[in-house]
């Protein structure tokens, strides 16, 4: 109801604040606060979100080649003709500026290789009402360009960098370059900028055993290392496998870092921010999927190619190019467009899994491009080629199983001669509730029973330290740590369940893991039977494993 009211008093306000907002464009003058001026109107959202940042891809290209920015297909770039000039770019910022925007960004592909990069950034760094003007970079040019950016009126400064290892970086980009990201970052800090904050992408398998490098690199530079969740997106495969949660990242740091300090966020921060006492720089993760911040967004989007999107995830866009090029069009017509944008905004996007199957602009399309992964992962050929001359074998064939003699009787493996090793296994599963256990889950009113997540976790870790009483040949291991982990998905209304499990010693751990899982989410089921039979448990799995003698695994 209350929404219903702010939509139609607001839709009758605007055509006066539209025309507003062009009269003060056409005099030169805004007689308003910095980032102030119509937040109440064009710029708010039927929600209330006042939107005052503005994220301006300057470019499609980039002068790197990431294998989890492109899709493997790769992307058609848009004719040089269908960009948006410098002049129209710095139009269209004094528009949102007027309108209240009072920070703006500036993306890419990457935004140094634009041949105005500097003029732009100057330009609008003194337009009425913008406190900041950002740029987001991978770093590779960036020693060369910093100076003349601080002259011009950059005030802020992001470089993704996804690893700490050359040669990773080698890999991830196609490209050499990593010592020129770090001299950058070096550089940069010495020209001013702190803290300089360095993006880097979390993904299980690639770069999630570097979290306690990237914390360390805090204890002497000035930097705010922002670790971002894997998020799906078009082109990059996405698969919940790869995914590492905030709470999975903050576990291994704290188990380094106990006294890790959680700071104050302001207003609209997509990072929640973290210090190690005594650092000289902090961390923060950006929790885009597990624990979303939509409902404090204050972020439009525009392209490379001049639409306005008003959210990262959502197909929706709109041509603000197209109107300009029109000839007789006004900024009251724009800005009208732009109102009209902003008010179909959704509430929240439609969460992870959902998201990983609706189409969209691969990221480097959008900008930002580092922030979106893909994995490639070769099929093991030799197992595939054992498996199938197994099954064509006109008797049964036991000497392949560890656990198998070669007559077919069961034997516990002596593990006695191997080495002592530190070993890893992580291991999910998703437990599909329905939208009333789902509801009733997610509150905590379940009453009668008590904290199911609670107990369920308790239960998963329990079930671990006893897997060798419940599977028949399993070792008792030495666990070192434990951790069962939950997230609940509203788009599926389901619990996904994970778990690591780790220990040193002589043989693995990946059925104390999937043993974790599997009790979590039948404990799960256990304590919610009651209001609904209709709950399944799927997707039982193994999805890391690593230690000994064997060949690291990798779910694909």
């Amino acid at each position: 109801m209350i929404n219903s009211i702010l939509r139609v008093c607001t839709n009758q306000a605007l055509p006066s604040l539209i025309r507003r907002c062009s009269s003060e464009l056409a005099t030169g003058k805004v007689d308003v606060l910095p980032g102030q001026a119509d937040v109440g109107g064009v710029l708010t959202d039927t929600y209330g979100r006042k939107h005052t940042y503005l994220r301006i891809s300057l470019t499609e290209r980039c002068n790197l080649r990431c294998q989890y920015c492109m899709p493997e297909e790769g992307v058609e770039l848009s004719p040089r003709d269908s960009l948006l000039t410098t002049e129209e770019i710095v139009r269209l910022a004094r528009l949102f500026a007027a309108s209240g925007v009072n920070k703006i960004r500036l993306t890419g592909g990457e935004p140094l290789v634009h041949k105005d990069i500097v003029k732009i950034v100057g330009d609008l760094s003194v337009i009425p009402g913008i406190s900041c003007v950002a740029l987001t970079t991978n770093g590779v040019t960036l020693s060369h360009k910093i100076q003349k950016l601080r002259e011009a009126g950059l005030g802020a400064l992001n470089v993704s960098l996804d690893t700490l290892v050359a040669a990773k970086f080698e890999f991830i980009t196609r490209r050499k370059g990593w010592a020129k990201v770090i001299r950058g970052i070096d550089d940069a800090i010495s020209h001013g900028y702190r803290p300089v904050k360095i993006n880097s992408v979390v993904m299980r398998g690639l770069n999630d055993d570097e979290l306690s490098d990237f914390v360390e690199l805090t204890r002497d530079k000035c930097v705010d290392v922002r670790f971002i969740e894997y998020m799906p997106f078009d082109g990059n495969k996405w698969n919940y496998n790869k995914f590492v949660s905030y709470n999975e990242m903050l576990d291994v740091i704290k188990a380094k870092w106990p006294s890790l300090q959680r700071l104050t966020d302001s207003p609209n921060d997509t990072s929640k921010a973290y210090k190690v006492p005594g650092h000289a720089g902090q961390v923060g993760f950006i929790t885009s999927m597990s624990q979303h911040f939509c409902g404090s967004c204050n972020r439009l989007r525009l392209t490379a190619d001049g639409n306005l999107k008003v959210c990262l995830f959502g197909a929706s866009e709109v041509s603000l190019r197209d109107i300009m090029r029109k000839e007789g069009s006004t900024d009251e017509q724009l800005l009208e467009v732009i109102s009209q944008a902003v008010q179909r905004k959704k509430a929240k996007h439609a969460g992870m899994f959902n998201i990983s199957k609706q189409k969209n602009r691969p990221m480097i399309l959008i900008g930002n491009a580092h922030q979106f992964y893909k994995l490639y992962i070769k099929p093991n050929l030799s197992c595939v080629n054992k498996c199938f001359s197994m099954l064509l074998q006109p008797y049964r064939c036991y000497s392949d199983f560890s656990h198998v003699t070669s007559s077919g009787k069961v034997k516990m493996v002596d593990v006695g001669h191997k080495a002592v090793t530190k070993r890893m296994a992580q291991a999910s599963a998703c437990v599909i509730l329905g939208e009333k256990v789902f509801q009733l889950l997610q509150d905590n009113q379940l009453d009668k029973k008590g904290d199911v997540i609670a107990t369920a976790k308790l239960a998963g870790i329990l079930a671990a330290k006893n897997t060798h009483h419940m599977i028949p040949l399993c070792h008792s291991v030495p666990l070192t740590h434990i951790n069962v982990d939950t997230h609940f998905d509203q788009s599926s209304h389901s619990l996904l369940v994970s778990s690591t499990v780790q220990c040193c010693g002589q043989t693995g751990v990946e059925m104390e893991a999937l043993v974790a899982v599997s009790v979590a989410a039948l404990t799960v089921y256990d304590m919610c039977k009651s209001v609904s039979h209709n709950i399944k448990i799927t997707d039982i799995q193994l999805n890391r494993k690593s230690g000994g003698k064997s060949h690291d695994y990798v779910q694909s």
